[in-house]
């Protein structure tokens, strides 16, 4: 791994001590480090100005650090884009999904991923189609996404077709389309399942539906959703993870599986059933 970027939130001052663990680490590894430009902004004193700084990461690179939760996990891959360059999430916060690898473990995963001790999997992302110019050039989503009510408490009618195939209209406050990696996420909190990292799904989850028996869905992660929205407001939101753009209700969006994925470094030791059981405190039972 000899060309690294760094990329990651303002690192808070009881977090800085790791940060430049890794930087040492990578130095006596012989890295190349790069910093993203964002990243510099934010903490211009930690880092000073021995970083090349770059905006976005193409193939020539090897891997990118994410310092930050899962959040910033989700920036980092914007960063990535279709290059596909592995993500390893180092987590600064609290709650991490991504961003796995806590920040007081920095030194071992660091010592493990040199020394080879890790997978990289491949997770699904989802691709925006629209006739609107949507989230800069960048429509494409690993955790879900999700169309929304605006400004009003009035509900919108979302009309859904599977392959060209009609299959329900939603009376709700909105609904999304989640992949495996999002279920543990916004979905998770409007009733959807979890789902394995590597399942071949996706999972369309209503946001307080106003008819009872309406309940999320598993569908195939080859399966092309399309949907038609009305609503009273004449707009409606659009959100792609952590992003989100207001669109008017007389365009047509069409959901799929992107061409190209997002690949996560797991340091050994450190698998998906670990982070469930840690996160949601399963197994935390005293008959246990």
């Amino acid at each position: 791994m000899k060309r690294v970027v760094l990329h990651g939130l303002a690192i808070e001052e009881d977090s800085k001590k790791y940060v430049d663990q890794i930087i040492d680490r990578l130095n006596n590894e012989g890295s190349e480090i790069f910093v993203t430009n964002t990243f510099q902004d934010r903490n211009k004193e930690l880092l000073g100005n021995q970083h090349p700084v770059i905006e976005e990461v193409d193939e020539s690179f090897d891997v990118v650090f994410s310092l930050g939760g899962d959040g910033t996990f989700l920036e980092s891959l914007l960063v990535v884009g279709k290059s596909e360059v592995p993500i390893l999430g180092i987590n600064m916060g609290r709650l991490g999904f991504l961003a796995s690898i806590a920040k007081e473990y920095v030194k071992e995963s660091l010592f493990l991923l040199f020394k080879g001790s890790y997978t990289i999997e491949k997770r699904s992302l989802l691709s925006l189609e629209s006739s609107a110019d949507l989230f800069g050039g960048k429509p494409y989503a690993m955790n879900e996404c999700a169309i929304l009510r605006k400004d009003t408490s009035s509900m919108i009618m979302i009309k859904c077709y599977i392959n060209g195939e009609y299959l329900n209209t939603y009376w709700a406050d909105g609904l999304m389309v989640s992949t495996p990696t999002g279920s543990t996420g916004y979905s998770l909190s409007c009733g959807g399942p979890l789902m394995m990292p590597d399942a071949k799904d996706f999972v369309i989850t209503p946001v307080s539906p106003h008819n009872l028996n309406v309940r999320p869905l598993i569908v195939s992660d080859d399966s092309e959703l399309t949907f038609k929205i009305e609503t009273r407001n004449r707009s409606f939101l659009i959100s792609m993870d952590s992003r989100s753009e207001t669109i008017e209700s007389d365009v047509e969006l069409k959901i799929s599986k992107a061409a190209f994925h997002a690949n996560i470094i797991r340091i050994e030791g450190n698998s998906f059933p670990d982070t469930i059981r840690n996160k949601l405190g399963w197994g935390f039972d005293k008959r246990n």
